[in-house]
């Protein structure tokens, strides 16, 4: 029973950072490619801020769930069905799809960021809900988390997209044939835990980066 209040309590508070951090990472990419010229995503209904217009049943909730029970929480990973992208209505297709996939981590970070500031609104508030400081920590978290991973330079992720957009061609296409197989390689790196020499240098590089965002705002408190 432990347990199980255990885990409602952290799906309640990791609920709203993991749905805001996959709607606005998506829409995100969405609102990029439409910038440079693509309007596919638009189209399709998927430039939206609803949740529900990216999530997917088994990659963002079912997939997330499983693995939590099976490794007691030590491995959780999910996916969001990832926006449509035309590259050939993009005005400098190699070019303007670096920025296209670039945006959606982006988002992330800056996302990390307001969680951080309403953080610090908090213990400038006196507010001592554990609940929603949790939260604030969860929505961190989640988005470092986020970025790092999709920063990882293997398509279909972001990081591997945006190499794709910067090696010379031959390099780029031989990169981009991985695609198909990108996910059960990066899970295969998950899972033996090899995924983690990319991750913990980039998550500290990015907890470096908020403190210093932040020192100025930290003296007040």
């Amino acid at each position: 029973m432990v347990v199980s209040a255990s885990l409602v309590q952290t799906i309640a508070i990791y609920a709203i950072p993991v749905l805001l951090a996959i709607t606005l990472h998506e829409a995100a990419h969405g609102y990029a490619a439409r910038h440079f010229g693509d309007s596919t995503a638009a189209v399709m209904g998927r430039l939206s801020l609803n949740p529900l217009r990216h999530v997917d049943l088994f990659g963002t909730i079912a997939m997330p769930l499983l693995l939590y029970f099976m490794t007691s929480g030590n491995f959780v990973f999910g996916y969001a069905k990832p926006v449509p992208v035309d590259s050939r209505n993009l005005r400098r297709p190699k070019q303007d799809m670096l920025w296209v996939a670039f945006a959606g981590p982006a988002s992330n970070l800056l996302m990390a960021l307001m969680w951080a500031l309403f953080a610090a609104f908090l213990a400038i508030a006196g507010v001592d809900e554990t609940f929603f400081i949790g939260m604030a920590q969860a929505g961190v978290l989640v988005n470092f988390v986020m970025a790092a991973l999709n920063l990882f330079p293997l398509p279909p992720l972001d990081g591997g997209r945006m190499l794709v957009a910067v090696l010379p061609y031959a390099q780029a296409v031989m990169l981009s044939r991985i695609e198909n197989f990108g996910f059960f390689i990066v899970l295969a790196l998950a899972a033996t835990r090899l995924l983690e020499y990319w991750m913990v240098p980039l998550l500290a590089a990015f907890n470096f980066g908020l403190a210093v965002l932040l020192r100025p705002l930290i003296q007040f408190l």
